[in-house]
C-alpha cells in the first residue's frame, strides 16, 4: 500500500488513529492546525463506505439457500422461549383457551416478556388483565421443555422478583407448558406450598392423547409427537378447526412449530408435516415472521462481522504506513508478526509508534509481546 487513497480505509479506528497523528504531529511542530486535520479526515470518512466483505457469507448461514431456507432461532432456546412468545404476543387470549377456569371479561389479557430487574432475567411471558381479579388474575408463563434440576427454585424466585418489581399484583398464577412432569425439575420440598397453591401444569403428552384437548393445545403438542405422526396429527387439527374462526391462527401456530421443529428440512418436507401446500405455508404468517426475522438478524450479523473486520484491517494498513514512515522499510517477519496482531495489540501499537525514532524500537516493542 502506497497511499491511504489506493485503499479504502474507513473504519472508526482508523480515523481516530489518523487524527491522532495529526494532533500528535501539531502539538510538536506547531504547523498543522489539529482541527483542519481532522475537518479533512471527517471528510475523507464520509466519502467513503465501511469495508463489509461478509455480508452475503453471513447471509446464507442466516437463511441458507432456497429451498432449504431455515430460520435462525438457537435450537436450545427454540422451544421455550422464541416459539412461545410467538404463538401468544398478538393472541393473548390464548391462554383462555389453556386455562379454562380464567374468566373472559371485556379488555381480555394483554401479554409481554418483561425483564426482571437486577438478575438481569426474562420471563417467558406475562398475561395482564384489563382489569386484575380472583378471576381474572396475572398469569406468568414458564415453558419448559428439557429436565433442569434448578427449574422449580428458579420459578419459585423469578415469580417472587415479579411480585417484588410489581407491588400492585395481589392475584397471580404460574402456568408451565412442559413435555410431561417426569422430568426431573429439582426437588419439591423447599417449595412445595408454591407448586402445590400456584403452579398450573399444561403436559403437552397428555394433550397429545386426549381427543377432547383444545385445538391449541393439540397443535402445542405437535412439539412431542412422534415425527411419523407430526403429518396425521396436523391434518387432523386443520380439519377439526375448518370453518370455524380459529382455522387460520392455528393453520399459523402449527406452521410454526413446524418450521422451528424441523427447522433443516426443506420447504417441501415442512410442506408435509404441516399438512399444507408450498403457497400456503410461504404466505402464512409464521413464516413470514420467522423467516424475515432470520434475514434481519443475517443483515445484522453481517454489518457487525464488517464493522469489527473493517476496523482491524484499517488499524492494521495505516500501523504499516506509519511504521515505514518511523521507521524505514520493515522486515518480512516483522511485517508478519504486526498482521497476526489482535486487534486491542493494534491499538496498542498504534499509540507506541508515536514515541518510536527506529527500527530498533519497533523490534523492541515486538519482543516485549506488545
Amino acid at each position: 500500500m502506497s497511499s491511504i487513497g489506493v485503499r479504502r480505509i474507513t473504519s472508526g479506528g482508523a480515523v481516530n488513529l489518523l487524527l491522532h497523528g495529526l494532533r500528535s504531529a501539531a502539538a510538536r511542530s506547531g504547523r498543522l492546525g489539529s482541527d483542519s486535520g481532522e475537518e479533512q479526515l471527517r471528510r475523507l470518512e464520509q466519502a467513503s463506505a465501511p469495508p463489509c466483505r461478509n455480508r452475503w457469507r453471513a447471509w446464507t448461514q442466516a437463511v441458507g439457500s432456497w429451498p432449504h431456507l431455515q430460520p435462525r432461532w438457537p435450537a436450545a432456546v427454540t422451544l421455550s422461549d422464541k416459539l412461545f412468545y410467538w404463538v401468544f404476543q398478538n393472541h393473548p387470549d390464548r391462554i383462555l383457551e389453556l386455562q379454562p377456569d380464567l374468566a373472559q371479561a371485556p379488555g381480555g389479557y394483554r401479554f409481554s416478556a418483561p425483564a426482571l430487574k437486577e438478575r438481569e432475567r426474562r420471563l417467558d411471558g406475562l398475561f395482564r388483565p384489563a382489569q386484575e381479579s380472583a378471576q381474572q388474575p396475572v398469569v406468568i408463563l414458564e415453558a419448559q421443555m428439557a429436565a433442569d434440576t434448578a427449574f422449580l427454585r428458579r420459578l419459585y424466585l423469578e415469580s417472587a422478583m415479579l411480585l417484588d418489581q410489581e407491588p400492585g399484583v395481589d392475584h397471580w398464577r404460574v402456568v408451565v407448558i412442559c413435555p410431561h412432569r417426569r422430568l426431573n425439575f429439582g426437588r419439591e420440598l423447599a417449595v412445595v406450598e408454591f407448586v402445590r397453591e400456584r403452579v398450573h401444569w399444561i403436559e403437552l403428552e397428555a394433550a397429545a392423547a386426549d381427543p377432547d384437548a383444545p385445538p391449541l393445545l393439540r397443535a402445542l403438542a405437535l412439539l412431542v409427537e412422534p415425527e411419523e405422526q407430526v403429518p396425521k396429527r396436523s391434518a387432523a387439527i386443520r380439519r377439526q378447526s375448518a370453518g370455524t374462526p380459529e382455522a387460520a391462527g392455528l393453520a399459523d401456530v402449527i406452521a410454526a412449530i413446524v418450521i422451528t421443529r424441523f427447522s433443516g428440512r426443506s420447504l417441501e418436507e415442512l410442506c408435509t408435516m404441516g399438512g399444507i401446500t408450498l403457497e400456503d405455508l410461504s404466505q402464512s404468517v409464521a413464516y413470514q415472521e420467522i423467516f424475515g426475522q432470520g434475514r434481519q438478524e443475517g443483515r445484522q450479523e453481517g454489518r457487525q462481522e464488517g464493522r469489527q473486520e473493517g476496523r482491524q484491517e484499517g488499524e492494521l494498513e495505516i500501523a504499516l504506513l506509519l511504521l515505514r514512515r518511523r521507521c524505514g522499510n520493515i522486515t518480512s517477519d516483522q511485517e508478519s508478526r504486526i498482521r497476526s496482531l489482535p486487534l486491542v495489540q493494534l491499538e496498542a501499537l498504534a499509540e507506541a509508534l508515536l514515541d518510536f525514532r527506529g527500527a530498533a524500537d519497533l523490534e523492541r516493542w515486538l519482543a516485549a509481546g506488545g
